[in-house]
């Protein structure tokens, strides 16, 4: 994602095991999937690192420039999920996400409605008169 022209992803790192079950995806795709080059290519801002840390679970980890990092695990994944991951990190900016607020709806006055109860007496206690139309 790019804030005022600056694209916010300065490094992806791929973490990974060279003989766990949970990395074989990553393996597999690291070794014949063109979508690394192509993202590299098409990145090349984006500084690509892939280091093997055996006996560890796989994961990709993107650095932005404002100092944030985000790490999503990828153990026992398929390629396209891999994929998704690297789009996902290189779109998003890497702020901390804030809740704004707290109500959705502020108010001077306190409410009036009050609480709802099935046993609300609404009519004093008196029967309905209850008119059946037919059409």
């Amino acid at each position: 994602m790019a804030t005022r022209g600056i694209n916010q992803l300065q490094k992806l790192r791929i973490r990974y095991c060279e003989h766990g079950g949970s990395s074989g995806a990553v393996r597999s795709y690291l070794s014949q999937s063109p979508h690394l080059l192509d993202f590299a290519t098409n990145n090349p801002h984006i500084t690509i690192i892939v280091k093997p840390r055996n006996g560890h679970h796989p994961y990709i980890e993107g650095q932005y420039i404002t100092g944030q990092s985000k790490q999503i695990c990828v153990k026992n994944t398929d390629e396209k999920r891999i994929k998704e991951v690297f789009t996902a990190l290189r779109n998003t900016s890497g702020r901390k996400i804030v809740r704004l607020g707290g109500l959705a709806v502020r108010g001077d006055c306190a409410s009036i409605q009050g609480v709802w109860t099935p046993m609300l007496d609404l009519n004093g206690g008196k029967p309905f008169d209850i008119k059946m139309v037919e059409s």
